[in-house]
């Protein structure tokens, strides 16, 4: 197979730690005349144009993109493929908006064909949108999940699902058995687990929706193989969080129910956190586990603000979600937006750094990826995009304002989206074209 050898030159950007911990110019490296080399679908050169350009062989293909900026590839570390069809959905909170629109909206995913039209739809709108890695939730049945990694392979993205395993709590036409879930999940993992750049995740809905049978296979399955990854939803909304209380009164709150059962870990995502306690946020930091702040989902259901200072304090690693069909949009920049606003109410500020870091190598980190996405570091894979600065006339002028990096960096979160995003490359593959 012959090397291919590409480079594409533009103002370049990306985060190599968190803000929270080294400050916020210790945090980025930044390209204003930028060069990235890519060979055989990784980075394996990253500097001024000015340095590399003179290195290079004289008939290297190189693009160079005026008015743009290239960023690492987005990591996306919660979205529900099945609920594509009813993102926007009208009116209701957590529980209510689960019985009303969800749980009709999945069980469509007993057909084949309808998973792999939505998988399809799905794929696309992440790559629209610059998202090149997601931490997917499937429906309950096994076909969600082949489907999106048959289409997620094609591609050969770096993606990780799973099928939710829901065995009580639910319609009947919705739900598994501790069992089943069991053998059903066991044989997605046999078939795509570190198949190309997938990866399978352990997937109990929510400890409401499983039985404490269902619960223990779930963590049997994380024993059984060692770098799979868990995700699952915590402390989203307060009715949630009573009903937990209510049907696990021998544990003592929400998480210590998942701790029980061996779900926490190096690879274990909850997703939302809204209500987390101090110890809560300082056990999920010891085991390694992780937060998805999901802001669009948690103003859109009313469910609350998420406490990233207190986050922050216990060093613990959080990504950003989109959390589609909670969350009304696949873009992480408008989830960006979002969550900005989240901090302010607050009375806390999120910098356009830190929002760069939690939309690319946060959510890596969150992923236990960080050697493989969420930099533009050579030896990584070569999963980027290009950001258009004239992607629309207001963004247009609005830059020719911008006096540094950081004022670029924000406007680009607070005005941009799908429109924003020129191309998206995945293992050095050109997957999305505007």
């Amino acid at each position: 197979m012959p090397l291919t050898r590409k480079a594409y030159r533009a103002a370049i950007l990306h985060s190599i730690d968190d803000p929270a911990i080294v400050g916020i110019d210790a945090s980025y490296e930044y390209f204003e005349d930028g060069l990235l080399v890519i060979d055989n679908g990784q980075i394996s050169a990253l500097g001024h144009a000015s340095d590399l350009l003179p290195t290079l062989p004289a008939d290297i293909d190189i693009t160079h993109y005026q008015d743009a900026l290239i960023t690492p590839g987005l990591i996306d570390t919660h979205i529900h493929l099945p609920q594509t069809g009813m993102v926007g959905a009208y009116g209701e909170q957590l529980l209510d908006w689960l019985n009303t629109y969800t749980f009709p909206c999945e069980s469509q995913f007993a057909d084949k064909a309808h998973a792999d039209e939505v998988a399809d739809i799905f794929i696309k709108e992440l790559l629209r949108n610059g998202t090149t890695t997601a931490l997917v939730f499937g429906s309950v049945h096994p076909q969600s999940v082949n489907s999106f990694f048959e289409a997620a392979e094609k591609l050969d993205l770096r993606m990780i699902a799973g099928k939710v395993m829901m065995d009580r709590n639910a319609p009947d036409y919705l739900t598994d058995t501790a069992e089943s879930s069991y053998q059903e999940s066991k044989a997605l993992i046999e078939r795509w687990h570190g198949k190309g750049r997938l990866h399978y995740a352990v997937t109990p809905r929510f400890a409401p929706t499983s039985t404490p049978e269902q619960l223990t296979l779930a963590g049997q399955l994380l024993g059984e193989y060692p770098d799979l990854y868990m995700q699952t939803h915590i402390s989203e909304n307060k009715q949630e969080i009573e009903w937990v209380n209510e049907l696990f009164p021998e544990r003592n709150g929400y998480l210590d129910v998942y701790d029980h059962y061996k779900l926490l870990g190096e690879r274990s995502v909850f997703a939302h956190g809204v209500h987390l306690c101090n110890d809560e946020c300082a056990r999920l930091a010891e085991t390694g586990s992780a937060v998805a702040f999901c802001p669009t989902s948690n103003l859109f259901l009313g469910s609350g603000l998420f406490n990233l200072p207190m986050a922050e304090k216990h060093n613990l690693n959080v990504g950003l979600g989109t959390d589609v069909g909670g969350g009304t949009s696949f873009s992480l920049l408008q989830t960006l937006n979002e969550a900005y606003k989240v901090m302010q109410l607050q009375g806390a500020r999120l910098s356009p750094f830190k929002s760069l870091y939690l939309a690319t190598l946060g959510g890596a980190r969150a992923l236990r990826l960080e050697g493989k996405i969420g930099t533009l570091q050579p030896g990584t894979d070569a999963d980027f995009l290009v950001l258009d600065y004239n992607a629309t006339p207001l963004l247009s002028y609005r830059l020719k304002q911008a006096n540094n990096i950081a004022e670029t960096l924000f406007v680009l979160m607070t005005l941009g989206d799908d429109r924003t995003v020129l191309q998206t490359y995945a293992a050095g593959q050109l997957v999305h074209q505007r």
